[in-house]
């Protein structure tokens, strides 16, 4: 007997260590288990950039892996958005989506076939951010509505700059032509900086920038904000009034930064996303790096951010379409 149960002893060990060499440990299974990479479709060294690098620092202590950011420009951000797209849906890559990418592009490229809404899949909404709008220390107007009577005064003899058409400073400067009526010229560089310069050189009158671009010229008096385009003050210039509060109703250019992940990625890796990105967007630390930006955390369900999508893709869609806007 004693041998007999030890042959079974040994033909039952034998069977267990087969099972464990066949079936993965629910250690090796779990996600991430290897670096995620997040495509980023602006150049290093941009806001957009830095706002990225703030999330995958924290998303990389939260994941217990590296969240490495690549950054893939050209095209405002449509290069980046057909690569993200096509990549492998196995939650290692994700995309770090904005207005451009999702809302504006597909209504200003008209060769544009890809649909950013049926090519991914939302894991959650990060921060919103608007504009500010800028003029020399010198210039005549002191206020938005100085500005207006100025422009209604000479007709098309004011300029406004913009990082190119589309861009979201070109359709704030467009929603203020549209709002107001008056006759103002768009002049587009390749980049804000560009844009910037001529500014400081006084061969352009006014431009909307980002605010974290922006607050250290204002807080130096090396130009002058007039109003901020989005539906509140930002804590970085608490003294500079909403486009609305300056007399224009309805005035809202808010973008929106986020992350999503090629079509079909598998639930569970995205609800892993989505749950250490509501995390670290309720840390303290978190919270104080996006206002350093000039960015407000919006954070909520996949749900959500799908629905924000949908609906800013119709509000900028009108926009571009109104304003004439167009690559090719």
């Amino acid at each position: 007997m004693n041998i007999l149960n030890r042959a079974r002893h040994a033909a039952g060990l034998a069977l267990a260590l087969t099972l464990a060499c066949a079936l993965p440990s629910t250690a090796s299974a779990a996600y991430p288990d290897r670096a995620v990479r997040l495509v980023v479709p602006f150049s290093a060294g941009g806001p957009t950039d830095a706002l990225a690098r703030v999330i995958s620092e924290y998303m990389s202590k939260e994941l217990g892996e590296n969240m490495v950011v690549e950054n893939r420009g050209g095209a405002g951000g449509r290069i980046a958005t057909e690569f993200a797209a096509s990549a492998p849906a196995d939650g290692y890559t994700v995309f770090f989506a904005t207005t451009g990418t999702m809302a504006i592009n597909p209504a200003l490229y008209r060769s544009m076939t890809l649909n950013p809404v049926q090519a991914f899949d939302a894991v959650g909404a990060i921060a919103s951010s608007w504009n500010v709008l800028i003029v020399l220390p010198t210039f005549p107007a002191h206020n938005l509505q100085e500005l207006v009577a100025l422009a209604r005064k000479q007709p098309g003899a004011l300029t406004f700059g913009s990082a190119g058409n589309g861009s979201t400073n070109h359709l704030s400067g467009e929603l203020l032509r549209l709002s107001t009526g008056i006759d103002i010229r768009h002049v587009p560089y390749k980049g804000s900086a560009g844009a910037l310069v001529d500014l400081l050189g006084g061969r352009l009158s006014m431009m909307f920038d980002t605010i974290p671009a922006e607050v250290q010229n204002i807080q130096t008096g090396r130009v002058r904000a007039l109003a901020q385009t989005g539906p509140e003050r930002s804590e970085a210039l608490p003294d500079v009034p909403t486009m609305v509060e300056a007399g224009i109703p309805g005035f809202d250019v808010t973008t929106f930064f986020g992350l999503v992940t090629p079509k079909g990625t598998p639930p569970e890796a995205r609800e892993r996303l989505h749950q250490a990105l509501l995390k670290i967007l309720s840390e303290d630390k978190v919270k104080k790096a996006l206002a350093g930006l000039g960015a407000v955390p919006i954070p909520g369900s996949q749900q959500d951010f799908e629905t924000l999508i949908n609906a800013e893709i119709v509000k900028w869609g009108k926009l571009v379409k109104d304003s004439g806007a167009s690559i090719d």
